[in-house]
């Protein structure tokens, strides 16, 4: 539905936005997709409800329409690297000059390992609009310079984002290494858990669920950490050394998977050189969901992932029942590791439950 624009005439709704910027991007058409935006900042839309409601819903159909199989991996991609080119038409609306006053001084990064930057793109943005000076890192940033960093400027606050679980140990050593030269941590992204459990967990000093979320935290203020704290005063489970062996047993694991699985599931000895490679990724993708449900003591971590996996098998035509086999087979060598094998054994379980096999919206 249209509403009218501060002269009288009819202005597009969110919903005519998004998929006029969806069209756009899904074209390959950055002229047009940076036209939507334009014309509505013309018909009165602020920068930050374009950026928020509009662009990043279009990324996130964007992520569904790939694990549906309904985009390829190139589309998604291009698409993603217009939205880019739409946030900075944005950002530098107008003169794009200073700020008269600025509340604070803060570094948006995303955890190392994380490529997926679109997320941390839009929190640096937003605060940037609201008055923040901000220093994006972007993608992947080492601990050791995400904290040389701070030494250099003296946050007011780093913001992590990390999209992706397995990069929750990672996360938890960059929040660690922060608070230990006195700079809070505001955690945020898919990663954390939809209600930051995570990042509690963590021993982050905050959570925020999206970039109005963030920018909340800041105004609210936080207070400089001054206690140090390291790993297993966090996650005392870590003790038994479980995520340790199973990390660090990866690529043997893989393997012997990957070898007794062909012996299992005869129609993989037809599988050509790529399928193979792309199922040894997958397993290793199992086993390194696994060492994260072990490190933050969460099976869910685990058995979310196996239900997100089979969906996207299922739109690929490949049949998720071939993870129940993967997952016995991986059984039979955690023996030894009885939280491992119980997180197992509730993935398993988990699959062979499955009734519904179609692409939710639980999709990063």
């Amino acid at each position: 539905m249209s509403t009218e624009d501060g002269m009288g005439g009819p202005r597009a709704s969110v919903g005519e936005l998004g998929e006029a910027l969806w069209k756009a991007v899904i074209d390959g058409d950055e002229y047009d997709a940076v036209d939507v935006v334009r014309g509505a900042l013309a018909e009165g839309r602020q920068e930050e409800d374009l950026l928020l409601d509009v662009v990043a819903a279009v990324q996130a159909r964007i992520g569904l329409e790939w694990a549906a199989d309904r985009i390829t991996v190139a589309q998604e991609h291009a698409a993603t690297a217009i939205n880019e080119r739409v946030i900075t038409a944005l950002a530098y609306h107008g003169s794009g000059t200073r700020p008269e006053t600025v509340r604070g001084r803060v570094t948006v990064s995303c955890v190392d390992g994380e490529w997926h930057a679109f997320p941390a793109r839009l929190v640096a943005e937003t605060l940037r609009l609201r008055g923040w000076q901000v220093d994006y890192l972007g993608a992947q940033t080492p601990t050791p310079h995400l904290v040389a960093h701070q030494h250099h400027t003296n946050s007011d606050a780093v913001l992590l984002s990390g999209s992706i679980p397995t990069h929750l140990p990672r996360a938890h050593t960059a929040i660690t290494a922060c608070r230990s030269v006195g700079v809070p941590v505001v955690a945020g992204g898919r990663a954390f858990g939809v209600d930051g459990r995570y990042a509690r967990a963590l021993g982050a000093d905050a959570w925020a669920p999206d970039a109005r979320g963030a920018a909340a935290v800041l105004e609210a203020g936080l207070a400089r950490p001054t206690n140090v704290r390291q790993a297993v005063d966090d996650l005392p489970h870590l003790a038994d050394q479980e995520y340790n062996m199973v990390a660090q047993s990866r690529g043997r694991l893989v393997k012997e998977t990957l070898t007794e699985l062909e012996r299992r599931f005869p129609p993989m000895r037809e599988y050509g050189d790529a399928q193979r490679e792309r199922t040894a990724e997958d397993l290793a993708h199992v086993v390194d969901f696994l060492a994260t449900a072990l490190y933050v003591d969460a099976v869910e971590v685990f058995t979310e992932f196996l239900g997100w996996t089979a969906d996207v098998l299922s739109a690929r035509n490949v049949p998720p029942h071939s993870l129940v086999t993967g997952l016995d087979i991986l059984s039979d060598r955690l023996h030894d590791f009885p939280r491992a094998l119980s997180i197992v054994r509730a993935g398993a379980a988990r699959l062979t439950d499955r009734t519904d096999p179609a692409v939710t919206d639980t999709v990063v």
